[in-house]
């Protein structure tokens, strides 16, 4: 059992919710905004009302998480804005996780964010991870394929597998 924190807790986020809390796992969810913290605790998850923009209002949801999910490949605002948020904002966030109890890190590498926004993403998580030894994994499927549930959820069983010896 781990504690797991989903970043941008959608739609997608809330459905990953319920799948990882089937299979033991508690979660905690964030949302920047105030009426859908309703619906991330209906979903079995802890809502926290957090801006991945705003990293100081992340930092009191990472207490005790074992691993970080990153659902933000298909968030909205102007485009410097997302590229922001995959890029300088991304890379603080993550030096901020690999200094907690982070154990593993999930980033959504597909959605409606231009694919070489979340490619910079991408490499920036694998950057940082590999300094710091911290297992990660992409989310590859698309958002609205069938396919997308299974491969977040075995995305999160990745991080959690214990290294080979």
């Amino acid at each position: 059992m781990a504690r797991v924190l989903i970043i941008g807790c959608g739609c997608r986020g809330r459905r990953l919710a319920v799948e990882l809390r089937e299979r033991g796992h508690v979660i905690r969810g964030t949302t920047r905004r105030p009426e859908r913290l309703a619906a991330i605790e209906a979903a079995g998850a802890e809502a926290v009302l957090a801006d991945p923009d705003r990293l100081a209002t992340l930092v009191a949801a990472l207490d005790h998480v074992t691993v970080a999910v990153l659902l933000l490949g298909s968030a909205t605002g102007e485009p410097a804005q997302l590229s922001a948020l995959h890029g300088p904002r991304l890379e603080a966030l993550l030096v901020k996780l690999l200094d907690t109890t982070i154990r593993g890190v999930v980033y959504e590498a597909a959605g409606s964010i231009p694919d070489e926004v979340l490619a910079a993403g991408a490499a920036t998580l694998q950057r940082l991870c590999s300094v710091s030894m911290i297992p990660r994994a992409l989310i590859e499927a698309e958002p609205d394929e069938p396919s997308w549930l299974p491969a977040a959820a075995a995305a999160v069983d990745q991080v959690l597998e214990p290294p080979l010896k």
